[in-house]
């Protein structure tokens, strides 16, 4: 039997694993995380694990043999708020932490497949696995580029969208835009997507930033990658245990805020019987309102996010990813089922 770690457990990309592995028969999984916010619980409710380890003990007894052999590691555990301020509390959950657990990983024979972040681009125009495009605007981004950093220097110069070398797998996905099911613990960090589910049951209309940046209102484009797919390709790589490296993990397609808003609206329309309209009509019906740009985010946001796949497809991950209005509702539908 095969012995999967998930860190992270509880959260929501950590819990889409641990339902992607169950679809394939691994049960034989431990799941790490800290439950002070407990409603997450619901997240593994309906997963099928073998053991669940608090996140305060779980990584020394680890790397002192604890759990007995380990095939791999899903290292999804970390502090993803954006606007968190703490470096202090940052750079010890998302590189001090994730440090150890590398070392770990390589002492007991186990791969590690771990969350990066498109936000380690920041303020670059080019989204591209190059340290010449990693311009992290926060603490959270730089958390996140140091550990990148790190494993590049740890696994050799051979690391990227190469063959495992003298290292273990480990592999690091940077994250573009997730949504999808299993994030609605995240408060003001879930997804647009969700906000505006909520928004649109409340008061039937929606809500995006304003200009900004040189975009007109609801025109900032982001690559928005669903769940399902982010689970696809962390089990590519899953079956795939020579390849190691960093790769951006979108879908390859930038799209605009506004086709998320009318994805939720027309979505939310539909189960009411409703027609789908375009979006000016949408607008023109006071369906989306658009609000100041908020001046804490200034300076500090992504207006545009592309994921260059170049280094993922040369790996031979020929995963197809769908796009905004696909995923958002089938998003949609399940959040409704799930109200």
């Amino acid at each position: 039997m095969t012995r999967i770690v998930v860190t992270g457990a509880a959260g929501f990309i950590g819990s889409n694993l641990i339902a992607g592995l169950n679809a394939r028969g691994h049960d034989d999984i431990i799941a790490v995380d800290d439950l002070k916010q407990g409603d997450k619980f619901r997240n593994l409710a309906d997963l099928k694990i073998a053991d669940y380890v608090d996140a305060d003990t779980f990584y020394d007894d680890f790397a002192n043999g604890h759990y007995g052999q380990i095939e791999a590691v899903f290292h999804e555990g970390a502090c993803s708020d954006t606007m968190e301020l703490d470096g202090k509390y940052m750079m010890a959950n998302n590189y001090t932490l994730s440090w150890h657990l590398f070392q770990a990983c390589q002492k007991r024979g186990a791969r590690l497949l771990y969350a990066s972040s498109a936000a380690t681009y920041g303020g670059s125009d080019t989204f591209r696995e190059d340290p010449a495009f990693e311009l992290p605007l926060n603490v959270y981004g730089y958390s996140k580029l140091l550990f990148d950093q790190r494993m590049r220097r740890e696994c050799g110069n051979d690391f990227q969208r190469t063959k495992a070398g003298k290292t273990h797998q480990v592999v690091g996905f940077r994250y573009f835009n997730v949504y999808g099911p299993r994030e609605q613990h995240k408060g003001r960090m879930a997804s647009v997507a969700f906000h505006q589910f909520n928004q649109f049951r409340l008061d039937a209309k929606v809500k995006l930033f304003g200009e900004y940046g040189g975009y007109a209102a609801g025109g900032q484009m982001r690559d928005f990658v669903f769940i399902d797919d982010v689970v696809a390709v962390n089990l590519w790589f899953f079956d795939h245990p020579a390849e190691s490296g960093i790769f951006n993990l979108g879908s390859g397609r930038a799209q605009p805020f506004n086709d998320v808003a009318s994805s939720v609206v027309n979505s939310m329309r539909a189960l009411q019987g409703g027609a789908a309209l375009p979006l000016q009509a949408i607008a023109d019906q006071g369906l989306v309102e658009y609000v100041p740009f908020p001046d804490a985010l200034r300076g500090k946001y992504q207006c545009y996010t592309q994921a260059d796949l170049t280094a993922l497809r040369s790996t031979g991950c020929d995963h197809t990813f769908v796009d905004v209005q696909t995923g958002v509702g089938k998003y949609v539908q399940w959040l409704a089922r799930h109200a």
